[in-house]
């Protein structure tokens, strides 16, 4: 159990541990699935013929025509030669709806494919498994964490001291928490999910794509891993630039709260990129938190210059309250789990 208030922090790279896109994955695969220029010839793939039948089906419920919107992927195939992701492109692209509607259509398109690509299944594959198998990943680290040493009694108490921050648009912790908490304390699938609904308390600065079936909302639902759902172009209207957020006063008060809530922080996987480091250290408010942060293949000379810019922007000047180790982000859940824990 999470005895003290922490505030975890999960970037992109922590999907690599669940075989989920990471940030430059998922802009490989938008840039290959919008060489329109390809259309026509016998070179093309599967990806690019879907977006054009999905840009058909969808320019009049965008109010836009079918050229606008390949008008629109291409110019962000063209931008990702020299930009290091998606959320870059759409905030340099904020001016233009059709290169937002394009690259939020592509978003809700590739990770909900790589859902199902995942090896995280809808359901355990066994009796008495999770659906992710294995304790080798840190969503695995995470659950074992929240629901060590909790009695059935208090089950509610387990998410009482944790919030996150997820950079990712998929849904892969909100899906296994709830088969964590149902194995955990013998409870059925359907009072997990209702005790995780009540209490997981999740931020996704970008959005996410779609909520899952148990969470009530089936306008913008969608079940894990649906690769063609009628929804889509809801669903897209979810994800946010990083101006939007900005905009949007509910949303900088909601941050700011599950920021400033963790006398605790901890970094999973996020490389600490200056849009998003904005993003989040705009928000903190609490004096001297103590951090923990995992990067994996991290040189000395960017850790020299992660370790300036977390000192600069938090003013911290205890170099013991900042830990920075080169591990996964289970390795880091599970070496540092006494101290979480405490």
């Amino acid at each position: 159990m999470i005895r003290t208030d922490t505030t975890l922090i999960v970037g992109a790279g922590a999907n690599r541990e669940i075989e989920m896109p990471d940030g430059p994955d998922l802009l490989s695969k938008i840039a290959g699935g919008f060489e329109f220029e390809r259309l026509d010839s016998e070179v093309k793939s599967r990806d690019l013929v879907n977006f054009s039948i999905l840009f058909q089906r969808v320019a009049g419920e965008l109010d836009m025509t079918y050229d606008e919107l390949v008008a629109g992927a291409m110019a962000i195939r063209d931008a990702t030669l020299v930009s290091t992701s998606i959320d870059a492109i759409l905030e340099q692209y904020g001016h233009d709806p059709a290169v937002l509607a394009a690259g939020k259509l592509a978003i809700v398109y590739y990770t909900l494919q790589g859902e199902s690509k995942s090896t995280m299944a809808v359901e355990p594959r066994a009796s008495g498994e999770l659906p992710l198998r294995g304790t080798d990943n840190w969503l695995f680290q995470l659950g074992q964490l929240i629901v060590k040493g909790v009695p059935r009694a208090r089950a509610e108490e387990a998410f009482e001291k944790l919030s996150i921050v997820c950079f990712n648009y998929d849904r892969a912790i909100e899906h296994y928490l709830p088969w964590v908490v149902q194995r955990a304390f013998g409870m059925t699938i359907d009072e997990a999910n209702e005790l995780v609904a009540n209490r997981l308390r999740i931020v996704h600065p970008y959005g996410v794509v779609g909520r899952l079936p148990w969470q009530g909302d089936e306008e913008y639902g969608a079940v894990w891993g649906d690769t063609d759902p009628d929804n889509i172009v809801r669903l897209s209207k979810r994800i946010y630039t990083a101006s939007q957020r900005a905009n949007s006063r509910q949303f900088q008060s909601y941050l700011r709260s599950e920021m400033s809530r963790g006398k605790r922080l901890g970094f999973l996987g996020f490389g600490f990129d200056p849009m998003n480091v904005a993003m989040l250290f705009d928000q903190l408010e609490h004096d001297n938190p103590d951090m923990l942060v995992s990067l994996v293949d991290i040189s000395p000379t960017q850790q020299k210059a992660i370790l300036r810019l977390i000192y600069r922007l938090t003013g911290i000047e205890d170099e013991s309250r900042i830990t920075l180790e080169n591990m996964k982000a289970s390795e880091l859940l599970r070496d540092y789990g006494r101290f979480l824990e405490s």
